[in-house]
């Protein structure tokens, strides 16, 4: 399951409508609404959830993962000690924010946080990018 900084994972892209997801993963898992009415898909084989937001018209806007294939510019994530990591990828601007066993990393950039605990990574969440006219950048075109 390759991590692509700025589009997505694997096969999905930001900006995926639900349909374009069922015809690559089928029905999700689990699918729910959270507070802010945006729909949520768990899929527990990949070990992936997504996130639509309703107020974009329901694309793709954001996926967690925490599979052990995972790759993040040819680099295993998952288990891998946070310090290394950071040190072999090319993102050198952090942010870190502590919550008790657990800390993310956030690179703005990118959109992207590595999640660890015990300083290990656990999981990485991806949300696609703002661009400067306040408008997402969608990489998926229907």
């Amino acid at each position: 399951m390759k991590i692509n900084p700025k589009n997505g994972v694997g096969q999905l892209l930001f900006g995926m409508k639900q349909n374009h997801v069922e015809s690559i993963y089928g029905k999700p898992d689990k699918q729910f609404k959270d507070e802010d009415g945006n729909v949520i898909y768990l899929y527990n084989n990949e070990k992936i959830r997504l996130t639509f937001y309703e107020d974009e018209n329901f694309r793709l806007g954001y996926i967690i993962t925490s599979n052990p294939q995972a790759t993040l510019l040819d680099q295993v994530v998952m288990g891998k000690n946070i310090e290394e990591l950071k040190t072999n990828l090319p993102f050198k601007t952090w942010e870190q924010e502590d919550f008790d066993s657990t800390e993310n990393h956030f690179n703005e950039s990118n959109w992207l946080i590595l999640q660890t605990e015990y300083g290990t990574v656990i999981r990485v969440e991806l949300g696609a990018i703002i661009k400067d006219n306040d408008e997402f950048d969608w990489k998926f075109k229907a």
